[in-house]
């Protein structure tokens, strides 16, 4: 049923703090999407490359121009309400790091992409919580990330150091026919 619905792409960012807290955006959306926490991201428009969606965004929900983005983490997939109709957002998932605690978050555009709130989250919060956290696989995916904060990536790369993103095309992650690859073992359906 998932295959038939439309697909929608997406970039998201798993911030972490110096002590290794996640940011994290609440969403009130009505039914089926309903009350959810879930880290800064969104959609690609189009033409749009993976990481260069992921600075934007983050950008857009944080107000952050300085963060590095670092390495990718994974990829998932889930059903979810888009603009009024029921698509399948296939999503990759980047780290990222900021060095202040508990970083501020600039909140105006929160009121136009539907943001009720942002909290940082330790790695004990996230696993004793009963609210709705997504991907399915959250956990996991920060538990990723902390563990390539402690080894330093060359994949990381200051993204905004030139004024505007640069990257190479991400071949590994969309493949030639732009279809994205989705069978990663962590989906939700």
């Amino acid at each position: 049923m998932a295959s038939l619905l439309p697909l929608r792409l997406a970039a998201r960012v798993v911030v972490l703090d110096p002590a290794g807290r996640v940011l994290l955006l609440r969403y009130d959306d009505p039914p089926p999407n309903g009350v959810h926490w879930v880290t800064p991201g969104g959609g690609l428009d189009a033409g749009e490359e993976p990481p260069h969606a992921a600075l934007r965004e983050l950008a857009e929900e944080t107000g952050w121009t300085d963060v590095a983005l670092g390495r990718e983490l994974g990829h998932g997939e889930r059903v979810l309400e888009h603009s009024g109709r029921l698509v399948r957002q296939c999503e990759v998932h980047y780290m990222a790091r900021v060095d202040v605690a508990r970083r501020a978050v600039g909140t105006a555009g929160h009121a136009a992409d539907k943001i009720s709130a942002w909290r940082w989250w330790t790695p004990a919060e996230l696993t004793a919580t009963n609210e709705r956290l997504l991907p399915a696989h959250l956990v996991e995916l920060v538990d990723r990330a902390a563990a390539c904060c402690r080894r330093p990536s060359r994949a990381a790369v200051s993204c905004w150091a030139s004024g505007r993103p640069n990257f190479p095309r991400p071949d590994r992650w969309m493949p030639p026919q732009g279809v994205p690859r989705c069978e990663e073992p962590h989906q939700q359906k």
